[in-house]
């Protein structure tokens, strides 16, 4: 970094700090629109985007209907956040903190809301008693899950706001969370050199959170950042994250609210399972609505 900032004594929103997102960020909370949300015809209403925190619950869906848990069919709607959709007021009831994924249950008698893709994970897997590894390894499993929670940021926040969507590139903050995302990637290799899944012998949640960021990371497809980390030296996070990459409820999960990519891999507002077959945007393209 060429330049010294000197912060102020009290810090002040005076300006947009520049970067793909800036315009929707902003230092408070609330909604800045009336916008109400839709509500499909199935117990839960999925309200998010294929990001990787998006993805986490696509993919547990998608495997729990391949289960064969009927009771967890879902309508997915798209939740645009370049778009702002996600201050609009319905979605900041369902979600105070205005980020994706958000999930109503409508399951019993009254509509629960559940937000922060961990809690979604969690709660569904609770429900239908899945994805949750044995009983003596359920330790091990949930401290998997909150350190990805707690991971997540250096990579998407820290590293990936610096390395590809910062309006200029610094050197302090890239090296930093470049080496952040690395040791994180290393705990993970040395992990899975002795097991299967990540909290052991049994494919679990943990693995659905985690397969998200640094599973997707290391396949090329977060930041374009593959060889910068140099992600090939991780063999047995590649191991693994190309098993999970091969399920088919894996392969459904990744293309639900996906409003980017190859038209063929979207699938941006899921209601049935024929929709994979019927309604990606190769097929259906852009609506009046969209085009308005």
């Amino acid at each position: 970094m060429s330049d010294t900032y000197t912060p102020p004594q009290v810090w002040t929103w005076d300006r947009e700090s520049g970067g793909q997102f800036a315009s929707i960020n902003r230092p408070i909370a609330g909604p800045t629109h009336d916008k109400d949300l839709p509500v499909g015809q199935h117990p839960y209403q999925l309200y998010s985007l294929a990001t990787p925190n998006g993805v986490k619950v696509t993919v547990l869906f998608e495997e729990l209907l391949a289960a064969g848990h009927k009771g967890a069919e879902y309508d997915a709607w798209l939740i645009n956040i370049g778009d702002g959709d996600q201050f609009g007021s319905g979605f900041v009831d369902v979600n105070p903190n205005s980020k994706i994924p958000a999930l109503m249950d409508r399951s019993g008698d009254a509509p629960v809301r559940v937000f922060e893709s961990g809690a979604i994970l969690l709660h569904l897997a609770e429900t239908f008693d899945a994805f949750l590894g044995p009983k003596e390894r359920r330790a091990e499993m949930l401290s998997w899950l909150f350190w990805q929670m707690g991971s997540a940021p250096y990579l998407g926040g820290g590293f990936g706001h610096f390395y590809a969507y910062a309006p200029e590139k610094w050197e302090y903050p890239i090296n930093r969370f470049a080496m952040e995302a690395k040791r994180q990637l290393d705990v993970l290799n040395r992990q899975l050199a002795d097991t299967r899944y990540i909290a052991g012998e049994d494919y679990t949640i943990a693995d659905m959170a985690i397969w998200a960021w640094y599973g997707q990371l290391v396949l090329g497809r977060l930041y374009s950042a593959g060889e910068f980390l140099d992600v090939q030296s991780y063999d047995h996070v590649l191991r693994w994250a190309n098993e999970i990459d091969a399920r088919p409820a894996v392969q459904r999960g990744r293309m639900v609210n996906r409003a980017f990519g190859e038209p063929s891999s979207q699938l941006r507002e899921r209601h049935d399972a024929a929709d994979f077959d019927t309604r990606t945007w190769d097929k259906i393209g852009p609506t009046d609505e969209d085009n308005a």
